[in-house]
């Protein structure tokens, strides 16, 4: 398995922080209509063996269906965050009511990437996971949560949502093109991602919550069964509706 230290992380430069400022002003997409009350969506991204099994379980048990954005390059590979998951889970996953979602084929570092690169390495995405037949990609999130204006204008008129990292809800006006996200990750995540909850109830508005592996050790970009089934447990105690990030797009109208 590849070390903590040696993952691959997006920019970190002031250049990259400055690039990542600007890049919000530019190929904007507003979102027209409010949420009618709040939604919450539980994502995971890269999809490891254990997101795609122990995190799935957890939704289903409860009823619930959560997101799965995924890199077909990355089906069966080890990652920092363990195995990842294959075609045969995709498939199982998309037949229990999951939402298979893009992540680009080869997560790509669309910060780094021109529009058309970023095109083509997301055209095969589709292509391989075509052949799971787990359904058509309509959400997409950015590998590393990063992005520059080529990629963001070109990927705008492929799918609903293209989703970042920066924290936030979604609300009237929320850029559709790069959607705020709420990582629950790291020895805080249950906190910040409870603090989340509160401000997107009183909002009225829609939370998206992403994660990667869900194990008893899990890497730095995960969590414990623990901390993912008591976050569930207390969105639907606070009343919010549990969606997918397919379903949360087209009860908005997108």
């Amino acid at each position: 398995m590849s070390s903590y230290a040696e993952a691959y992380s997006a920019d970190r430069s002031l250049k990259g922080k400055l690039r990542r400022r600007l890049v919000r002003l530019i190929n904007t997409r507003p979102l027209a209509t409010a949420p009618s009350g709040p939604m919450v969506s539980f994502t995971f991204d890269d999809a490891p063996l254990t997101a795609a099994v122990a995190g799935a379980v957890l939704l289903e048990t409860r009823g619930l269906a959560g997101t799965y954005y995924v890199s077909a390059g990355l089906a069966g590979t080890e990652a920092p965050m363990g195995a990842c998951a294959e075609p045969v889970d995709y498939r199982r996953l998309a037949k229990a009511g999951h939402e298979i979602a893009c992540h680009t084929y080869s997560h790509l570092d669309c910060g780094q990437a021109s529009g058309p690169a970023a095109l083509a390495d997301v055209v095969r995405n589709a292509e391989a996971v075509a052949a799971w037949e787990v359904g058509e990609m309509v959400s997409f999130a950015y590998p590393y949560g990063d992005v520059a204006g080529g990629p963001k204008g070109t990927l705008a008129k492929r799918f609903s949502t293209l989703r970042a990292l920066h924290h936030g809800v979604v609300e009237k006006g929320t850029d559709l093109n790069q959607v705020p996200a709420v990582g629950i990750e790291g020895p805080d995540g249950e906190t910040v991602a409870r603090k989340w909850l509160a401000e997107a109830k009183a909002k009225n508005a829609w939370l998206i919550l992403y994660t990667h592996d869900v194990r008893p050790d899990p890497s730095p970009w995960g969590c414990t069964p623990e901390v993912l089934a008591r976050l569930i447990d207390q969105a639907t105690a606070d009343g919010f509706e549990v969606v997918t990030v397919r379903e949360g797009a087209r009860r908005l109208g997108l």
